[in-house]
């Protein structure tokens, strides 16, 4: 639901999303990472790195949350799945070494997915 519109132009655009007092998702989110190898763990990173990383760029700001209502980000940024994808991609891009975070796949549901990969010109 974006303030920027009208009742009329949200329900339009969202569908049943459109909902004034919010709707629930359960997102599941794929993080892929690209680098060298490390010769010596022969690991690209230590997931157990990986998984607190993502703790802390996914799951500590986003899970059992009101996006909307509970998420700073999302006070002037409509919580579509793309921009989820992006804030997500943000948050871990903070925490990686440089270059590292390759892809941020997030689905909304089985049949509704969202890859970014940051800034790339199309």
């Amino acid at each position: 639901r974006s303030k920027s519109l009208s009742d009329e132009e949200n329900l339009k655009l969202f569908g049943k999303c459109n909902n004034p007092n919010g709707h629930g998702h359960n997102y599941k989110v794929i993080v892929t990472v690209r680098g060298e190898i490390d010769p010596v763990s022969g690991m690209v990173i230590n997931l157990t790195d990986l998984k607190e990383y993502m703790q802390q760029a996914i799951m500590e700001p986003l899970d059992h949350k009101n996006l909307d209502k509970d998420v700073p980000y999302f006070a002037e940024v409509v919580s579509t799945t793309e921009n989820v994808a992006v804030f997500i991609w943000e948050n871990l891009e903070k925490l990686l070494p440089a270059g590292m975070l390759y892809k941020v796949k997030v689905y909304e549901t089985d049949q509704n997915v969202v890859v970014y990969k940051g800034e790339e010109a199309i």
